[in-house]
């Protein structure tokens, strides 16, 4: 399978601010890796829709708001995107219409998608069944903030899939945000979450992998009991709305490869770059690749992740 952290393929609000073509060019760079996964997963930051009630006050250098046309949902099927979360901070930028639009755009376009709403994106992959759960910060449902009930719903459903894969929007944000640290993270100070303590416990509890973004910053992996934790995916294409300066705009793509029972076997960083009002594009200095090798040696220094030049991520053997 393949993963992205954030995507937000323009905004029409409060000025447009789309990309040529409609975005269908948006993610071309990136379409023939994730048309080659079984699964290919990202995070959609802000609503499909043409509400024009946004559903909170936009706040200059605190709190921005995102509009994408509806019609923008094939770009992600036509990259080759299975399934996208729908589990963050500007999922309902346009109220509870505009997430219902999203959904209907997403659906009508064959996009799965998980959000606090409770939806499980499900997949049958040559006879492993898996199920994806999106979840957040915030106040309940799925909140990170609040671990017991989606602990408890993380145990129900690891009894039910072959392998349960997690898209977490949690953590602190921004180029200060790289390390990840234990105990509760906040944000213009509100708490985010404790990730690391949560990712533990949801594979303690049957979890698999584990998909985190929203610090905007790539973050190390860890191995955790034979599961992949990547703690930010960071942003991917997140057309002129987001700052993409320096580590903000290294653009990983993670391709992890699972056996049946969901265990790590090997995987590799695909690295891309941002640059303002642009696509993502290949970057041959390979900047995310070499950040997150940097970042997971300094963070999880038992971890037993291997980092090769090429960007082949493999477990260390034992002696």
């Amino acid at each position: 399978m393949a993963a992205v952290g954030d995507v937000m393929m323009g905004s029409d609000f409060p000025t447009p601010r789309l990309p040529r073509r409609g975005g269908r060019d948006l993610l071309s760079a990136a379409a023939p890796l994730f048309r080659r996964s079984d699964l290919s997963l990202a995070n959609l930051e802000g609503p499909l829709c043409s509400e024009q009630t946004p559903g909170k006050e936009p706040l200059p250098g605190r709190r921005y708001l995102f509009r994408t046309p509806a019609s923008y949902a094939f770009n992600l099927k036509n990259a080759g995107i299975s399934m996208v979360s729908l589990a963050n901070n500007h999922a309902l930028d346009f109220g509870k219409s505009g997430l219902t639009s999203t959904r209907k755009a997403l659906a009508e376009a064959g996009v799965a998608f998980s959000s606090k709403g409770g939806e499980i994106a499900e997949f049958v992959v040559r006879g492993v069944r898996v199920g994806v759960i999106s979840l957040s910060f915030g106040p309940p449902p799925r909140s990170i903030v609040f671990p017991a009930r989606p602990l408890q719903e993380i145990s129900r459903a690891a009894a039910k899939y072959d392998i349960l894969i997690l898209s977490i929007h949690a953590g602190a944000e921004g180029r200060g945000a790289l390390h990840v640290k234990a105990g509760m993270e906040r944000f213009l100070d509100e708490p985010r979450g404790d990730l690391v303590r949560f990712a533990h416990d949801a594979i303690d509890l049957g979890a698999d992998l584990i998909l985190a973004h929203g610090p905007h910053v790539p973050r190390a992996l860890e191995l955790y009991r034979g599961r992949l934790i990547a703690y930010s995916l960071g942003n991917f294409a997140t057309y002129g709305g987001v700052s993409v300066a320096g580590e903000s705009g290294y653009a990983p793509l993670l391709t992890v490869q699972l056996a049946a029972d969901g265990s790590f076997l090997e995987g590799s960083i695909d690295s891309f770059r941002q640059t303002p009002m642009a696509p993502p594009a290949p970057d041959p200095q390979r900047r995310a690749l070499r950040l997150m090798r940097k970042l997971s040696a300094e963070d999880f220094p038992d971890s037993p992740l291997v980092f090769d030049e090429k960007g082949r991520v493999s477990v260390k053997k034992s002696d």
